[in-house]
């Protein structure tokens, strides 16, 4: 298991906002391919993400994914199609990922109080999970950075909106977003980071085991592996994760 992920995201409900009446999805894995983000050059300096905008912005009206959550995951997925050829990741499954997660970098754990990724892709307040300390459902994970990531030092915690610990940072986390600096809760390099992760090994995401090893290597649980798919399947369909 690399990546030990806090228990409290998963027991998030998966009512859609009011709204249409959405499409059943399928239960395929690996679920479909969404509507791919046109080439862009991703050596480019600054943010590269934001050469993304125009065509974000209908497939995130129709998703209700924020644009910037959005551009994030497609960014990350040309970035692996170059880096890693043969992984075959689309960006719905770092979408997955990230509403399972974080609800693309909105939920702290408090109903009445949101996280928003502000004008940089970081979320304010900054996301950190509960501590891995044992108890309950979660893992114990003792201190790995001395707390430079999550402000803990006797424990680990998940941070930002891909909700990586620290250990699993230290050894995925890519920079995406031009500063230089691999930053768990900016939300270009989460997903990023996630994407190098899920291509690890050499895994193929376009295979039915491919895909699956890749998901239980972020959290090793049947249930998260559905879920994902299920919200990577509605993507791929241009509407809301509703289950």
């Amino acid at each position: 298991m690399v990546v030990s992920l806090v228990a409290w995201v998963l027991s998030l409900t998966s009512e859609p906002a009011p709204g249409p009446q959405l499409e059943p999805v399928p239960v395929e894995i690996p679920p479909a391919a969404a509507p791919a983000p046109p080439h862009i050059d991703v050596h480019a300096p600054g943010r590269t993400a934001d050469a993304l905008t125009e065509w974000s912005i209908p497939i995130a009206d129709n998703t209700r994914i924020s644009g910037q959550a959005l551009r994030a995951y497609a960014n990350a997925a040309l970035i692996a199609a170059e880096a890693w050829p043969a992984c075959n990741l689309h960006w719905n499954t770092l979408a997955g990922i990230g509403w399972v997660e974080t609800r693309h970098g909105t939920y702290t754990g408090r109903s009445f109080d949101p996280a928003r990724l502000n004008a940089f892709g970081i979320p304010e307040p900054n996301i950190v999970g509960p501590a891995l300390d044992g108890t309950g459902n979660f893992a114990r994970i003792d201190d790995t950075d001395g707390g430079a990531l999550d402000g803990d030092t006797e424990f680990d915690r998940a941070v930002g909106p891909m909700q990586f610990i620290p250990e699993s940072w230290a050894r995925y986390g890519r920079d995406a977003d031009g500063d230089g600096v691999p930053n768990p809760q900016q939300i270009d390099d989460a997903a990023l980071s996630a994407a190098n992760l899920l291509c690890s090994y050499g895994r193929d995401l376009a295979t039915e085991d491919g895909w699956r090893q890749a998901i239980l290597s972020y959290n090793h649980s049947d249930d998260y592996v559905m879920k994902v798919r299920d919200a990577a399947a509605n993507y791929a369909m241009l509407q809301p994760a509703h289950r």
